[in-house]
């Protein structure tokens, strides 16, 4: 992995921050990419310089939600010692990202091996990209009919107990291609949250959830395998890409349906698919 070239790392960094919040999995086009450029995407080295580098993804949400993160801390913190403040919805919301965070972080730690060994196959990404759109399709025709009778929830009505929901349904995203933003903002939508407070919530879940997988990575890798000039580039560079992602993504469901996204996923599934059966790539 010391090999690792600028050019790769800038590439990697590019591809983390534009697909760590849309709902086409990033760790799915991470390992596409790293295939691409001739990596081996089931060395441990690999795998730990895909989760550093998210690191700069959590860096751009923490700054775009910033204001929001510290009106939860200041609603948690408070509801701790206040009956009265324990009635306000801030500090049922951070509960809920608290609880909601912590199922992936479980199932995370004791499948490690299982996520950064045999899921990392490029046949997994094919088949979890093609299989989860229909989720996708599911939850916005439940969303859309629920809505039509019984109204939207918005952020002002999250539960405890929708966290704890949306945090399971977050443990499919291990899978590789599955998408963690594409679980957990169908996880809300299903539980009749309205698009946008699902999106912003999905947002608030990952920030524990990449923090704790990127510590872990850095904490219990040999760093200096990893090339720390081209480690650095590519955190910078899912920053920059990841800020300008989230934006936009925010604004897109304000407006649009999860559907738009089925259709790359399906033909992006199809033809890593393709590839895997005409030889052309394999499949570690």
């Amino acid at each position: 992995m010391s090999d690792l070239s600028y050019t790769a790392a800038v590439v990697l960094g590019i591809v983390e921050g534009l697909t760590e919040y849309l709902p086409v999995s990033s760790t799915g086009h991470l390992t596409v990419a790293e295939k691409l450029l001739g990596l081996q995407v089931d060395d441990p080295a690999v795998t730990a310089y895909t989760a550093i580098i998210q690191l700069g993804a959590i860096a751009a949400t923490v700054l775009y939600f910033f204001r929001d993160i510290v009106r939860l801390l200041v609603a948690w913190v408070r509801g701790l010692a206040s009956a009265e403040a324990r009635r306000h919805h801030d500090y049922a919301l951070a509960w809920a990202v608290i609880v909601g965070s912590v199922p992936v972080g479980v199932v995370g730690f004791l499948g490690k091996d299982l996520v950064s060994g045999p899921l990392r196959s490029l046949w997994v990404v094919a088949v979890a990209l093609i299989l989860w759109s229909g989720v996708m399709v599911v939850a916005e025709r439940v969303h859309a009919r629920r809505a039509a009778t019984s109204g939207e929830r918005g952020e002002g009505d999250v539960t405890v107990r929708d966290g704890l929901l949306i945090g399971l349904v977050q443990c499919f995203s291990l899978v590789p291609g599955v998408s963690r933003s594409g679980a957990t903002i169908s996880a809300g939508l299903l539980r009749g949250l309205d698009r946008v407070t699902a999106t912003r919530l999905s947002f608030f879940m990952a920030i524990p959830a990449l923090t704790a997988a990127g510590l872990y990575e850095a904490a219990s890798t040999d760093l200096s395998a990893l090339g720390k000039g081209q480690m650095a580039v590519g955190i910078v560079i899912a920053f920059v890409v990841a800020l300008a992602s989230i934006a936009w993504l925010l604004r897109f469901v304000a407006h649009h349906t999860l559907t738009w996204f089925v259709g790359y996923r399906i033909a992006a599934g199809v033809v890593i698919a393709a590839l895997l059966l005409a030889g052309t790539v394999t499949a570690t």
